[in-house]
């Protein structure tokens, strides 16, 4: 599911949610210097913000068509799974991850990311975390249930949303585990968007909730998407969380 998101790179920059720019700045004030690699960059979308901080970032991806796309903007981009991605002795004041870090063992990519950070550099990993008014959530969870009836637990249902908890701190423990990072901490940045109708169905193809669907089943999830919005005047916002779970390495080498 990891390497789907390629098979549309132009939707997926076009249409996915970018990060707010007190998030993206306080990650870039708290690094050393401004030397960044971005983790799973995709298609650069958090890459050309914190290239708009003033960094100096390096993109690597496992999916050579995200990677390619992000060149077309100047962001220079390798193509590697992390874990096994070769630093060829560069080092950076910074390791970030954009709504990817779910995607990398946690522990192996916290060892991998203080391999190449410098003492003091700082990793962070951060996701946007959805959260639609109530009805909006009810109405999106009753699609979802009909669509796809055999789902444990509908992406909308409180608890699917609640679940963001624990990718945290599963992220914090990886750090925690693999003994180069001091204690972590979690940044939080809130912030919200007005979605049209078109333009939250232009997006929903692109989350990995959809990955697995058939096309029948995608063209179903998004006519019954359309009728939700159409409900409620064609527009809704979305409240998002923005969380970064952030550590610092430790030791001198």
């Amino acid at each position: 599911m990891a390497e789907s998101f390629g098979s549309d790179a132009e939707r997926y920059d076009r249409a996915r949610p970018r990060y707010p720019d007190a998030l993206i700045g306080r990650i870039a004030a708290g690094s050393p210097g401004p030397d960044v690699l971005d983790v799973g960059c995709g298609t650069g979308i958090a890459a050309r913000q914190f290239r708009a901080a003033g960094c100096r970032v390096l993109g690597v991806d496992a999916d050579a068509r995200m990677a390619a796309f992000a060149r077309r903007y100047g962001l220079e981009t390798e193509v590697a799974p992390f874990e096994s991605w070769d630093a060829g002795g560069r080092t950076f004041d910074a390791v970030v991850a954009a709504q990817t870090w779910h995607w990398i063992d946690p522990v192996a990519g916290a060892a991998k990311a203080a391999a190449v950070l410098r003492p003091g550099g700082r990793l962070a990993v951060f996701w946007n975390v959805a959260q639609p008014p109530p009805e909006v959530a009810e109405a999106f969870a009753a699609v979802f249930r009909r669509v796809v009836p055999g789902a444990p637990l509908s992406p909308w249902a409180p608890a699917a949303l609640d679940a963001q908890g624990a990718l945290f701190a599963k992220a914090a423990d990886g750090m925690r585990r693999s003994g180069a990072f001091g204690a972590s901490e979690r940044w939080r940045a809130d912030w919200e968007r007005e979605y049209t109708r078109d333009q939250w169905l232009d997006q929903l193809p692109t989350s990995g909730l959809t990955a697995r669907l058939s096309p029948s089943a995608l063209d179903a999830l998004l006519a019954g998407t359309a009728a939700a919005v159409d409900a409620r005047g064609g527009r809704f916002t979305m409240r998002y969380a923005a969380v970064a779970v952030t550590a610092v390495r430790t030791g001198a080498s």
